[in-house]
Formats: C-alpha cells, structure tokens, sequence
C-alpha cells in the first residue's frame, strides 16, 4: 500500500433550523441536511474510500430529536463497508448525552465514536489522534496532547479536531485556538478540522473541510468533502474536493450605472442554467445609479424570477435613482401630484439631508412613479 484514502467531513449540523428563511425554504435546506449521509455514502462508493471522518459538529445541538439521531445511526449502519471516525465538537459535546448514549446502544460495528484523545488504530500502519470536544467552550487547545502522543515507528499519523486556528468566535473569548504548526510540532502527516464552514486550507496537510452542505453566504459555493490520500513516503497529502450538496450559495454584487441595461447586467451574474435555479439560493447586492425607468424594470424582473430560486434576497439601499425631467412628466406635468414629486426629487437630491432622509424620499419618489406608471397601464 503506497497511500491511506478517507474522506473528511465536519459540521454536518444536522437539525439546523434555519430560523432566518420562510418555512418552504426552511424546509427544503432541512430535508437537504437529512440526504447528507446518503450522498457521503454515493461518494464513497464511487471514489473507493472506505474511511470517513468526522471532525465534529455531526448534529447542531446537544439535544436534537431521538428520531433524527436514530436516522442518522442507522443510515451511517446501513454502509457497511464504511468505517465512521466521529468526534464531538462544539455543538455536540461530550456533553451531550442523549446523542452518544444513542450511538452506544444502537450504533453498528462500523461507527466509531471517539469520546478520548487516546490514539486508535485506524488501519494497518495508520493511526488517528482524536480530539474531542469535552464541552463547548474548552477555553483551552484541545490538540496540544497530540505533541506528545507516541505512535508505531513509521505509521501514518492523522489528526481529528474542532476549533478555530485563529478566534473564528471573536463573541466567545475563551473559544479554542489550534496552533497553525500543530501539524509540524505533533509530526502529523494530515490535521482534519471542523468548525470553520467553508473549505479552507492552512497548510498543506492542515484543512478544514467546511460543511458539506453550505448554510450561509459568508460561504458561498456548493458544499464539499475533501478526499485525502497521504502516502506512506512521507510527502504532502493529495486533497481533492468532492461536491456532496444540494444547494449553491450565491454572494452577488451588480453594480450598475446610468445608460446600462439592468435586466442584461442581471443575468450575467446569475447561474448561466435556469435548471439549476431551484438549487441555489441568491444574496445580490445593488449598487451604483440607474435611471427612474430602468430601476424600475430592474424590480419587475426581480420580482418575477425570484420565485424561480430556492431564495432569492436583494438589497438595493445602495443603488442610487437618478431622475431626468421626462421621469416626473411620466408621474404628472401639473398638478398636485407633480408638486408632491418635485418635492420628493429636491429632498433626495438634497446634500444637507441625512442620507436617510434622502433614501425615505427616493423610496417615496420611485414608488410614486410606481403607482403613476401601474395604475396608466
């Protein structure tokens, strides 16, 4: 054998609720969780690995639901030609009972739960250091016994943590932190990691996986597994990313200026296959100006293809409107109605203004236009 292969995953977060999204949306990213082990297991199969590795944070919180835990085991069991390494992180502790004393008494052959930092053989000259979250907030580096920690002359040493390698918890000051040469100092061949969400590189045989099915747009992208093959000679790891989730998460930015076509400038940014819309979840941020008309038909198309996503959120408080005298015609060339624009005009146009004060009147102004031009129609 030249090269030990596994896969490394963290943060499944199974049971997450989502609170934030409507409740069809909520639903879907909860149902997409549940399917996370079934896809584990399809990309073990087709990429020859019999190893998977958890680095913490399977459920969300220390006290999910029996039947989701009871899920979990038995589709974890029904693989039998897998191997499941799991430690507790932060968010599934040791402290969680009801998860671990599930696992312990309805757990198959192939789970294996790492409650100690006591190293384990993993297979023949491969072993694995665990380390364990023992409660959430260890206010100490858990890893630091790997240092220290002797294994067979010539095995493969691979590394099982959760924690930050910098303070990924500024709110929480006395969260963990990982040195980043814990690799170098502990003469681990890889560090898998858990509890940063995206997929993260900090040295060559240091890693954080991210969770396999994003949940948030501060990571944007499709959610992954890194295949790792270390090999025997000593040499840095081979890491390739295996795509395991459903959905896409998209940060978008458009920024856009007078003249430009804003429905054109739209779709440039959005996933080129409209098939693949009902995947993928949409924050666009609108900035710079458009014209009154333009601005306009910017929203209507908004309006009409968020459905088409599985959400899609905007924020245009940076977009600018710019108006030209034919605008406010639109709304009225006398009258009260076009005294009532003129004003709003003036008071978004105002400089002295605070620029609330200056955004409520705009609002105020596009929609009047809005109304105007809807109700013509």
């Amino acid at each position: 054998m030249t090269n030990f292969r596994f896969l490394h995953i963290s943060d499944l977060h199974l049971g997450k609720p989502f609170g934030r999204f409507e409740d069809e949306v909520r639903s879907d990213l909860r149902n997409a969780r549940q399917e996370l082990i079934p896809s584990v297991i399809t990309a073990a199969a087709q990429h020859d690995i019999e190893h998977i590795v958890i680095a913490g944070d399977t459920f969300d919180q220390e006290t999910p639901s029996l039947r989701l835990i009871r899920q979990t085991v038995s589709a974890m069991g029904s693989a039998s030609d897998l191997t499941w390494w799991i430690i507790p992180g932060n968010h599934d502790s040791l402290n969680a009972d009801l998860i671990w004393q599930t696992f312990d008494t309805h757990a198959a052959n192939n789970i294996r739960v790492l409650k100690t930092n006591t190293p384990v053989a993993m297979s023949e000259g491969v072993w694995l250091l665990p380390a364990p979250c023992p409660v959430r907030s260890p206010g100490y580096d858990l890893t630091e016994a790997m240092a220290t920690q002797d294994t067979p002359d010539g095995a493969l040493r691979i590394g099982l943590a959760h924690g930050g390698v910098v303070n990924f918890r500024p709110e929480e000051p006395n969260a963990e932190t990982i040195p980043l040469d814990r690799a170098e100092t502990a003469r681990l061949d890889y560090l898998a990691l858990g509890d940063w969400h995206g997929t993260l590189q900090i040295s060559p045989r240091t890693w954080y996986s991210g969770t396999p099915e994003r949940d948030r747009f501060k990571h944007a992208g499709r959610g992954v597994g890194l295949l790792v093959d270390v090999p025997f000679s000593g040499n840095a790891p081979k890491i390739e990313e295996i795509a395991l989730g459903q959905y896409t998460w998209h940060a978008l930015e458009l920024n856009l200026s007078p003249g430009m076509d804003p429905i054109r400038a739209l779709h440039g940014q959005l996933p080129p296959d409209p098939d693949g819309w009902r995947d993928s979840l949409i924050d666009l941020r609108l900035v710079g100006h458009q014209h009154l008309p333009d601005r306009m038909a910017l929203q209507t198309e908004l309006a009409r293809i968020a459905p088409e996503f599985c959400h899609f959120e905007w924020d245009d408080r940076n977009l600018r409107t710019e108006y030209k005298p034919d605008d406010l015609d639109m709304i009225a060339q006398g009258g009260a109605l076009r005294i009532a624009a003129d004003m709003l005009k003036d008071e978004a146009d105002n400089a002295d203004l605070a620029r609330d004060e200056r955004d409520v009147a705009e609002a105020a102004l596009t929609r009047l236009y809005s109304l105007v031009k809807d109700h013509a129609s």
